[in-house]
């Protein structure tokens, strides 16, 4: 489990300065804090989401994050709860947290799931791809977004 972390935040670390629209693995536009259009126009999936959340294979957000009522084994404290973020944050809000969180929080050490540019020491199998697939995000968002407390 740690192994695959440290993997995700190393594939994290930023390089630096780079036009954020270069840094993600797809074109998109980002207005303020948000990336207002879904991720190569897809529409997520909270169910699927719940499982990109949860499971080790995939984002596996549980390892730092906790949300009431997910039925997880393990739930972690690192970052903030997620409970109720459906009410604190839109759905554009979320996807770039998910999508490129160090665009918003340079120092944090939550990687960057769809970045694939503006990176170092990223091994050479993981170059050039994003930790998780537009679909994915998309998922991530349609479950958060539904996390109303």
């Amino acid at each position: 489990m740690m192994r695959a972390f440290a993997a995700l935040l190393l594939i994290a670390l930023p390089a630096c300065n780079q036009p954020s629209d270069t840094r993600l693995a797809t074109p998109v536009t980002i207005e303020a804090d948000t990336i207002p259009k879904s991720l190569m126009g897809l529409t997520g999936d909270a169910v699927r989401g719940e499982k990109v959340f949860a499971e080790r294979e995939q984002g596996h957000c549980v390892l730092c994050h906790a949300i009431d009522g997910l039925d997880a084994d393990f739930q972690g404290d690192v970052g903030p709860t997620l409970t109720a973020v459906g009410t604190r944050l839109t759905p554009a809000q979320i996807r770039l947290r998910v999508a490129d969180a160090q665009k918003i929080w340079p120092e944090t050490v939550m990687p960057s799931y769809y970045r694939t540019g503006d990176l170092n020491q990223v091994a050479p199998e993981y170059q050039g791809k994003p930790a998780l697939t537009a679909s994915q995000i998309e998922d991530l968002v349609a479950y958060l977004s539904g996390q109303e407390g």
